[in-house]
This record gives structure tokens, sequence and C-alpha cells, in this order.
């Protein structure tokens, strides 16, 4: 017999962990699977009604309803990451008997699944687009393609760090889960960072989620730039989760195995 070697035994292990999550995504809830695929595009239709209704169909020198779907989008991406992630540890604890599954491994599962999800609303957003018309050209496709994958590299820094603290303190949690509803709103999803006042923009500045949605949206649209973007900042919010993250994981990694 040949002997698999770890990289093909972690493909193995992921594709198993993916299908085992997928599945239970959707097969325990038809609501949920609603919900999954169409709050996105209820959020985008209720912001663009809101902005009608208060301040008139006037959008200014960008779409704002392709403004809207593209920041849902990215935030939606590093809500879910983080919120449906944040509990392998423990949701996973039984398939630790098997040595080959690591607690790493499911974390990256769920976050795959999360992946493949964001893809097929992508699509339909897309699709959507091109059936009404709208006018979906990118200022630099690259650069929203490195602001998302830079987001999903920082969810995933994130998740590690939260998955650890809450497999021993399950408060934890559902404070993250508190937060995201105020970062919904002091993330740059519905406006840009130029149309606050100065105040507002240096309070919000603390928030890394605002640079990364400056970057994504700053290159998608051609009015619209990436100047208020600090990368350093980016980066650091995104290196040190991960290495703070990764540091308690390998010391914990037996007790949580054995929780």
């Amino acid at each position: 017999m040949v002997k698999r070697g770890s990289f093909k035994i972690f493909l193995a292990v992921q594709k198993a962990l993916f299908l085992r999550e997928f599945n239970m995504r959707f097969t325990v809830s038809k609501t949920g699977v609603f919900w999954t695929f169409f709050e996105p595009f209820v959020q985008v239709l209720v912001m663009v009604l809101i902005k009608v209704l208060l301040f008139g169909s006037a959008t200014g020198n960008f779409d704002f309803a392709i403004f809207l779907a593209l920041n849902f989008t990215a935030f939606n991406l590093f809500k879910n990451i983080i919120t449906k992630s944040m509990g392998a540890f423990t949701a996973n604890k039984a398939l630790f008997v098997y040595k080959q599954v690591k607690p790493l491994d499911t974390i990256i599962a769920r976050m795959l699944v999360e992946l493949f999800i964001t893809g097929i609303i992508v699509l339909c957003f897309v699709a959507i687009g091109l059936y009404f018309g709208y006018d979906l050209n990118v200022q630099s496709l690259p650069m929203v393609v490195l602001g998302f994958l830079w987001l999903i590299a920082f969810a995933l820094s994130v998740v590690i760090l939260l998955s650890v603290t809450n497999t021993f303190y399950s408060s934890v949690g559902k404070t993250v889960n508190i937060m995201m509803s105020f970062l919904m709103f002091g993330s740059a999803i519905f406006y840009t960072m130029d149309m606050l006042p100065l105040e507002i923009q240096n309070l919000l500045l603390w928030n890394p989620l605002v640079h990364f949605m400056e970057m994504i949206h700053g290159y998608y649209f051609y009015v619209l730039d990436d100047s208020l973007v600090n990368y350093y900042y980016m980066a650091l919010w995104t290196l040190i989760p991960l290495y703070v993250g990764l540091w308690f994981y390998r010391k914990l990694e037996e007790r949580i195995i054995s929780l």
C-alpha cells in the first residue's frame, strides 16, 4: 500500500469536511437555504429603497445599487467566515478521534463553504446586473480581487484567534455576533469615507474593515479612490491576529481535542 503524503491527507480531509459542512448547511432547514442566498439581495433592495425615499433617485457619479451589492458581498463574506467558523472546534469535536482531522481543518472547511456560497451569490449579482443593463465595468479587476483575497486572509487570521478563545469562553462568540451588527454600520458599506466629516473619518478609520471596504470599492469605481486606505494598518491587522491565534492554537491544540 502506498503511503499518502501529508498534503494529500489534508486535501482528502478538506473534501470530506467540506461535503459534511455543505450538507449540514443545506439539509437542515429550507428557510435557512433561502436566506443564505437571498439575504444579500434583500439587503441591497431595502437600502436602495431607503436611499430613494430619503434622498431621491440621484446617485452621483456611481451606481448605488452596484456599490451596495459589492460592499454587502464583501462584508457578508467576512461576517459569515467569522460567525460560521468560530464554533467549528466545538461542533466537530467528535471528529477529532481521527488523527487525520485537526481542529484547524474544520475552520478551513467552513471558510471554503462560505467562499463557495459567495461565489454563487456573485454570479447571481452579475447575471442580474447584465439582465437589467447595469454598467459593470471595473476600474481595476486585479486590485478588487486582491482586496477580496486579503479580506479572506484577514477573516481567517481573526477567526483562528476567536475560535480558540471561544472554545474556552463561550461568551466570546455571543459578543462577536453582537459586534457584527455595529460593524455593518461602521464599515463604509452604505457610504464612502469622503462623504463623512473629518472627525467621523478619523474615528471610523480605526476600524480595519473600513480600509478593506475602501480598497475594494475604491478600485471598482472609476470615480472613487483608495486615498484613505492604510495598507500597513491592514497588514498589521492580518498578521498580528494570525500569529497570536496560531501561537495559542499550537499551545492549546491537545486541550481543544480532549474537551
